[in-house]
């Protein structure tokens, strides 16, 4: 298991693996560089530069990006096996509006990140999940969401379910890929 979005590996003896990581990392900075982001996460430049280019992350400050930017591009990064990069920015944009106006956002993407790295560890502390569990989950994780905007909790909570879907889906085809890899080796 690794933390979302990243190549790095989240530590089993942690109660939260992800949450906080940002917040971390950010402490001592105030923007990371595409060298540092492509460490992290395993991308090329040339992906970084055109998720940009498409105006699914905003450019660079001065070479750097910030905790937003990043939160982004690891939710993106995170999907990639679930989805379509169209269909991850529009769930992106569902959330939180362009990628250009901060104005029209319900939540700030380390937010979300944040959500959603408490959210895969729950799923993966209880082993099962169902649709009745998600939904507590996901209400219990946003309870301190303060709706910016009539309908924005509603947002938030569909988008989190979706995205937590996918990253269950992701973990199940890695299974069965696994699976299937062991039957070759015999």
């Amino acid at each position: 298991m690794t933390i979302p979005g990243t190549t790095i590996p989240a530590r089993r003896d942690k109660d939260i693996p992800g949450v906080g990581f940002l917040n971390g990392i950010f402490a001592a900075t105030s923007s990371l560089k595409l060298s540092q982001i492509r460490e992290m996460t395993g991308l090329d430049a040339s992906a970084l530069q055109n998720w940009v280019k498409r105006g699914w992350v905003s450019p660079p400050i001065n070479r750097g990006y910030n905790i937003d930017q990043v939160a982004r591009i690891l939710i993106i990064n995170m999907l990639r096996s679930a989805f379509q990069l169209e269909q991850i920015a529009f769930l992106l944009s569902y959330v939180n509006g362009s990628v250009y106006d901060r104005s029209d956002d319900i939540i700030p993407e380390s937010q979300l990140y944040e959500y959603i790295c408490l959210l895969v560890n729950r799923c993966a502390l209880s082993g099962k999940i169902d649709d009745e569990m998600l939904d507590q989950c996901i209400f219990d994780v946003t309870q301190h969401y303060v709706e910016i905007i009539p309908g924005a909790r509603h947002r938030l909570s569909v988008a989190l379910k979706i995205i937590i879907l996918a990253d269950r889906s992701i973990l199940i085809k890695q299974l069965a890929e696994q699976l299937l890899e062991d039957l070759r080796s015999q």
